[in-house]
């Protein structure tokens, strides 16, 4: 039986906006590949698409890896670790 992607976020907080990417009003969405454990912690995680900015793409993956919790994906009903894209949006409130 194929394993059921139904990984999901908890509750997290949102990331920090890095001040000088504030300042430089940089945008963009990262997509953090991260695999999740049994636990719903992150095993390892890595960019999977940048944002096109370093200091967006490195605060998604730190936040994603260290910070963030999930709920694991399952096979037959058991947790299971596997591979998870999360998308980590940067935008100014409007």
């Amino acid at each position: 039986m194929p394993p059921v992607a139904d990984a999901a976020y908890l509750h997290n907080p949102e990331p920090d906006y890095p001040p000088m990417s504030v300042l430089r009003h940089e945008t963009g969405i990262v997509t953090v590949g991260v695999l999740i454990g049994v636990d719903g912690r992150a095993q390892a995680a890595r960019i999977a698409k940048s944002s096109g900015y370093a200091r967006l793409d490195e605060e998604a993956l730190t936040t994603a890896r260290d910070r963030w919790r999930y709920r694991p994906g399952t096979r037959g009903g058991v947790p299971e670790a596997m591979w998870f894209n999360v998308p980590i949006k940067f935008k100014f409130p409007e």
